[in-house]
């Protein structure tokens, strides 16, 4: 064989063997996945965290032009979200002056404000206003716990399951208006039947939401926390939890929701104070202006109230998820 085959040959070679460095090199640099979410990019020398520098994994992505979109600055999303109700407040006002409508049907807002600082003169709007938070916080805390114990128990449990979902599936299909009388039996017109009714619209959406995220966890995480010696409490903490804590603060925000529905009823029992009490007395005397004042400030605690359970989202969201 002359000098020059061998060369050949041997450069042959070195391109095969550079080639299948090549390939796999790729196949290590795959992600590696669990249940279709990728956890970690493999090497030669196994998961990313091993044989990268940690400066070029921390690296976050770079966007466009290096500029954020528009849709993420904050002072869009503010005026955006205040598109919809100003255009509500200045169609209110045109349509309640131009006499399009009756006065006795759509008040304008200078009546509905008016009816606000007389009612606050008096001392009763932020009488009103507290009794009704106190109540809807006090109902909501209540019916999130026994929500997340009871929607942990049927989550986790296959015999809880069996025992519990069938009794509160029906349970859950009754209307908020029927339990008025057989509340007013058992607890009398004091505060507790109230409360109770708030923290039974709070219950279910809480239990319903909780109980089918647990139910629906990815075994192969559970199978490899397992792997990991996790058992009990260390693998509802480790695995489950954060996998669940998305859904769970989802169900918060439903059943905080359904809380401020579920006061309206609840004060509709023999109550001499609160929002509900004002829509109701405000009906019954023709006065709408106080009407609206009550729907407004109902929508505006709703929402002020559902801003504090997104505080908690981020911060659960960091700590758990």
């Amino acid at each position: 064989m002359t000098d020059a085959s061998r060369t050949t040959s041997t450069d042959e070679r070195a391109d095969a063997a550079a080639n299948a460095v090549t390939s796999a090199d790729r196949r290590f640099a795959s992600p590696v996945t669990d249940g279709g979410l990728a956890v970690a990019t493999a090497g030669p020398l196994g998961p990313s965290g091993v044989d990268r520098p940690a400066r070029e994994a921390s690296v976050p992505p770079a966007s466009s032009g290096g500029r954020r979109r528009l849709v993420d600055r904050r002072w869009f999303v503010i005026v955006g979200g205040a598109i919809i109700p100003v255009a509500l407040l200045l169609t209110w006002q045109l349509v309640s002056t131009s006499g399009l409508v009756p006065v006795s049907m759509l008040p304008s807002p200078e009546m509905v404000w008016l009816a606000a600082v007389d009612l606050a003169q008096r001392g009763l709007l932020g009488l009103y206003i507290a009794i009704s938070t106190q109540r809807v916080f006090i109902g909501f805390a209540i019916g999130a716990v026994f929500g997340l114990v009871v929607g942990a128990i049927v989550g986790l449990s296959k015999l809880g399951d069996i025992l519990l979902s069938p009794t509160l599936g029906a349970v859950r299909a009754v209307p908020s208006l029927a339990w008025i009388p057989l509340l007013i039996l058992w607890f009398g017109i004091a505060e507790d039947s109230k409360i109770i009714l708030i923290a039974i619209g709070a219950f279910f959406p809480v239990y319903t939401i909780v109980a089918a995220a647990l139910r629906h966890v990815d075994r192969q995480l559970l199978e490899a926390g397992r792997a990991y010696g996790l058992r009990g409490i260390r693998l509802f903490t480790a695995v489950q939890l954060p996998a669940v804590v998305p859904s769970v603060i989802s169900a918060l925000r439903l059943a905080l929701a359904q809380a401020w529905l579920f006061l309206v009823a609840a004060e509709l029992i023999a109550s001499s104070m609160g929002l509900g009490f004002l829509l109701l007395d405000s009906g019954q005397n023709g006065r709408i202006d106080r009407i609206f004042l009550a729907i407004i400030l109902l929508a505006v605690l709703g929402k002020l109230t559902d801003a504090l359970v997104g505080l908690f989202e981020r911060w659960a969201v960091r700590k758990w998820a």
